[in-house]
């Protein structure tokens, strides 16, 4: 069931839903996330369940704001806190050390939490009616809410996918599509320097400079628990197989299957020409920005399609193209 997100009332029944222990597909400003209440472990469980996901693998915890991190986290260091002061809301997780007994399962039983404070509209109106219930309601002070898809599949970025990927029982706020388009960049802030685990769509520089340090890499830190959601070496994959090349390996590629190509998609910024009319090419756009706002709808545009590959030009090497990189050789992995 799809309900209007700027609608109060939608809103409203959201919440009493969440403090009821239910799922909810909640629109962000990265993708659409999968709620549920953090603290309750049953409902931390059903969206493990509902996923396909491995119970030991956290989830992003969405707070309504800063005011929210002593109740999560057991201590927060400056620079996290600098981080917290630049870019909350907005698409940035810091990892923290978690509070002994707060949101154990949906920390996936680590010493540590992920918390984000996301800058949607109808993501903050729902956090907000959550943390202010009538009278005898629980209280929900943060909503688990890792991307509304199945595991490892390509992350939703409007109501429809999430219906799509979830069925049509789950009630999903629709907020329109998100404007970011990918998943939020993850700041590891335990570990006494800021480690990088995933690029987003602020850039490291952003980061750096932000908590004056520089940025370690996750290669620089190898550590066998999933510290972190989104990382693992195959992730955001369409049913289609994806493969990444230059512009002229995919020029020769075409002209190799001339006319007879069938069963592929193209995503390229580059013009390309194929013989087959049965091929669909597809314009990435020349902007970094653009092309994560639309990236995921484009791949699952490709797998209704019934494509069984999908060929992507390489995106630059250059900092700006980093979010969108990560996520590509991902899906091709």
């Amino acid at each position: 069931m799809i309900l209007d997100g700027n609608d109060p009332s939608a809103i409203a029944t959201a919440a009493r839903a969440l403090r009821g222990g239910a799922l909810v597909g909640m629109p962000t400003e990265t993708v659409y996330g999968l709620a549920a209440d953090a603290e309750s472990d049953a409902a931390v469980a059903q969206v493990f369940a509902t996923k396909g996901r491995p119970s030991d693998h956290p989830l992003i915890v969405h707070v309504a704001g800063a005011a929210a991190l002593d109740h999560f986290a057991r201590e927060i260091p400056d620079f996290a806190r600098a981080l917290v002061e630049r870019f909350w809301p907005g698409p940035l997780t810091i990892i923290v050390p978690r509070r002994t007994g707060v949101a154990a399962a949906a920390a996936g039983g680590q010493d540590s939490i992920g918390l984000r404070c996301p800058a949607h509209p109808v993501a903050q109106a729902l956090l907000a009616a959550c943390a202010a219930p009538a009278a005898g309601e629980r209280v929900v002070l943060g909503l688990a809410a890792p991307s509304a898809n199945r595991f490892g599949r390509v992350s939703p970025t409007t109501a429809q996918h999430v219906q799509e990927e979830l069925g049509k029982a789950l009630l999903v706020l629709d907020g329109g599509a998100c404007q970011v388009g990918i998943e939020s960049a993850i700041v590891d802030c335990t570990r006494g320097a800021p480690v990088l685990l995933r690029p987003g769509a602020i850039a490291r520089a952003q980061i750096e400079a932000a908590c004056a340090r520089p940025l370690l890499s996750a290669q620089d830190v190898p550590d066998a628990a999933p510290r972190a959601s989104g990382t693992l070496e195959s992730h955001y994959a369409p049913h289609a197989q994806v493969r990444l090349m230059d512009a002229r390996a995919l020029q020769a590629g075409l002209n190799v299957l001339g006319a007879d190509a069938a069963h592929l998609a193209v995503y390229a910024r580059s013009p390309l020409r194929s013989a087959s009319t049965r091929v669909l090419l597809r314009r990435m756009p020349d902007d970094a920005e653009a092309t994560a706002q639309q990236l995921f709808a484009a791949l699952r545009a490709f797998d209704a399609a019934g494509v069984r590959l999908i060929w992507v030009e390489t995106p630059p090497e250059t900092p700006a193209w980093e979010g969108v990189r990560d996520r590509l050789q991902r899906a091709a992995a």
